[in-house]
């Protein structure tokens, strides 16, 4: 009767405490531009690849880039856009890696007393609508940074270049800021 009390206490208290699924629509604010001059043409692809190379200082806010990967997919399909006509892929190379690691690694590689990496819901969510996360491999090895310390939605690539490449081949347009 002890054994079945507790197993109950403990099966209520993980379902109250369950969370929303990380979602893009808490990503990358859009703005309604009424008449734009020039035109959306929604019959098109939208296929789009982010060079991401840097990450910013303020480590408690998301990484500007990748956000902006939400951003794109929201903006297409606000514009009319077709689901399976908007792909989208962030390469990630140089200081960026540190927005892929996991809360413990993020902590520790960024020397903070932040123990969240704030790029990780928001990595979650891109990966659920089907973004395509992609580490640079020789990034990784320069930065001693292995598959364990990263989100586990993360990709390693060859290497930057080699994803990019490949990318376009495959009718992506190089975003890069």
């Amino acid at each position: 009767m002890t054994f079945k009390l507790i197993v109950f206490f403990l099966l209520f208290t993980l379902s109250s405490n369950s969370q929303t699924p990380p979602s893009i629509e808490n990503y990358g604010a859009i703005f309604k531009v009424e008449h734009p001059d020039f035109n959306t043409d929604t019959s098109q692809p939208f296929y789009a690849v982010f060079d991401v190379t840097k990450t910013f200082e303020d480590t408690a806010i998301p990484n500007k880039i990748i956000e902006s990967a939400a951003r794109f997919i929201k903006l297409h399909r606000e514009a009319g856009v077709p689901e399976n006509s908007i792909k989208v892929a962030l390469v990630i190379h140089g200081a960026a890696i540190f927005d892929l690691l996991n809360h413990t690694e993020y902590e520790h590689q960024r020397k903070s007393n932040q123990a969240h990496n704030p790029n990780y819901d928001l990595l979650t969510a891109l990966s659920q609508e089907g973004v395509q996360i992609i580490l640079c491999g020789q990034t990784a090895g320069y930065r001693k940074i292995t598959k364990t310390q990263i989100h586990p939605e993360v990709k390693i690539a060859l290497s930057a270049m080699t994803a990019l490449v490949q990318l376009q081949n495959e009718g992506y347009r190089l975003i890069n800021f």
